[in-house]
């Protein structure tokens, strides 16, 4: 079938709600359409050459970012909090394990969730519709908040835009500058045991940098502070994906100009689904999703569609498998994909499959299961004799108390359990765990 950006709209989309006014939906995405694009062609292009690095064994690549982006978190202070969490744990990553790190964050375009059931009852009686992220309705459980607006697709794109005109100037005016690292670790973990682990790190970089600079003067080399970052989020709502497609000013190639990498979730990875008929007509770099019920038959599939021409660092396999059942669904799934030839990234998400109900009723995760997960991963590559690519967590620059660990117990989620949807790495455990990571990659 000959692709369009709409073509999708030929096909059931359950994942779409329906609206109350059709018509003004229609006039936020005709406003859309109108808009700069919030990403281009060269960056996307740029991405997907990173990632055939990383699918050649040349590269680690590091998605992290909020589960959900909120409107009311949206501040400076929540962005570069979760941007210099992000440049730690690269650098982590970087000199502990030994290689160069491709930096995307789940950010600038996070507002829309899958949700398995469209409807939920409060307080066991009214019915009201299900949460589906700021882009499309409000978390606030009334009737008149739930109702899908279309105003809110045109307020997440006005934040995203403001939230990438941040972080490029991050990036790019030295504040990612490595000789800056000693200054990134937050308030709050200053009483962490990670602290004198990072720092100790950070002296050690600092010294060899200084090192670098010198010999870059005296060669009048020019010293480069910027670092590349590029944004990502679940291709979900394929009418703000629609309206913000663009072609290539050079090429005519169709873009997806809302994010540089886009993902397909669990529920929508359907090969005949209007998620796929969208996605595999733009050039940008795609993650796929994959739980224990991802068949590699069914992987395939989507990859002929996705990748026909099979492209190094076109895809990526995002496995969430859970820590018990990862060894199993992540052998089957690396082995009968290598055999088939394919060209991807292999990342693990530790993050969706061991997720597990407090005694409170909150949703949580420890962090020892997500340690283990990745520890397996690792294993499972090496056994398998492919490259372990990447690595995709939900995590925060807030001091949350949404996951277990040492330091935060079953009675201590409340103390801070700000989530609008799943629990998230606060900035200590996520440094915990970029360090084990590193680790295990330095062992191969």
């Amino acid at each position: 079938m000959s692709w369009s950006r709409s073509s999708w709209r030929t096909l059931p989309s359950p994942h779409i709600p329906a609206y109350p006014d059709p018509e003004a939906l229609r006039t936020a995405e005709d406003a859309l359409k109108t808009y700069p694009p919030l990403v281009f062609a060269g960056e996307v292009r740029q991405l997907k050459s990173e990632l055939a690095r990383v699918s050649e064994g040349n590269g680690i690549m590091l998605q992290a970012g909020d589960c959900a982006e909120a409107f009311a978190d949206f501040n400076t202070f929540n962005i570069r909090d979760s941007f210099r969490i992000i440049l730690q744990m690269a650098m982590i990553l970087t000199f502990v394990g030994e290689k160069p790190v491709t930096r995307i964050g789940r950010v600038a375009g996070q507002f829309a969730k899958p949700r398995s059931n469209a409807t939920e009852r409060i307080g066991g009686e009214e019915e009201i519709l299900t949460y589906r992220g700021d882009m499309i309705n409000g978390l606030e459980p009334t009737a008149r908040s739930r109702a899908p607006d279309p105003e809110r697709m045109l307020r997440a794109y006005f934040q995203s835009a403001a939230t990438l005109n941040l972080l490029r100037a991050f990036a790019g005016g030295g504040y990612a500058d490595m000789h800056s690292a000693g200054k990134w670790l937050l308030d709050f973990v200053e009483n962490s045991p990670i602290r004198k682990k990072y720092e100790q790190l950070a002296r050690k970089i600092n010294k060899n940098l200084n090192v670098m600079r010198a010999y870059r003067e005296s060669s009048r080399e020019p010293h480069r502070q910027r670092v590349d970052f590029y944004s990502s989020h679940e291709a979900l709502f394929l009418p703000y994906e629609e309206a913000l497609c663009r072609n290539d000013s050079l090429t005519g190639d169709p873009v997806a100009a809302s994010a540089h990498f886009l993902w397909i979730g669990e529920r929508t990875r359907d090969p005949s689904g209007p998620h796929i008929e969208f996605l595999r007509g733009v050039i940008n770099p795609v993650g796929i999703k994959c739980g224990p019920d991802a068949g590699a038959r069914s992987v395939e599939r989507l990859l002929e569609k996705l990748n026909p021409g099979n492209e190094k660092g076109r895809v990526t396999i995002i496995i969430r498998a859970g820590a018990d059942n990862a060894e199993r669904v992540q052998s089957k799934l690396i082995r009968e994909l290598t055999a088939a030839g394919r060209e991807v990234v292999w990342c693990v998400d530790p993050m969706h499959g061991n997720t597990i109900n407090a005694e409170s009723g909150v949703k949580t995760r420890r962090l020892s299961d997500i340690l283990r997960e990745c520890r397996t991963f690792v294993d499972v590559c090496r056994t398998e004799n492919v490259h372990p690519g990447g690595l995709h967590l939900e995590m925060t620059g807030k001091n949350v108390t949404e996951c277990l660990d040492r330091a935060v117990r079953e009675k201590d989620l409340a103390r801070n359990y700000a989530t609008c949807c799943d629990p998230r790495l606060n900035a200590a455990q996520a440094l915990e765990l970029a360090f084990e990571a590193a680790e295990y990659l330095a062992e191969l």
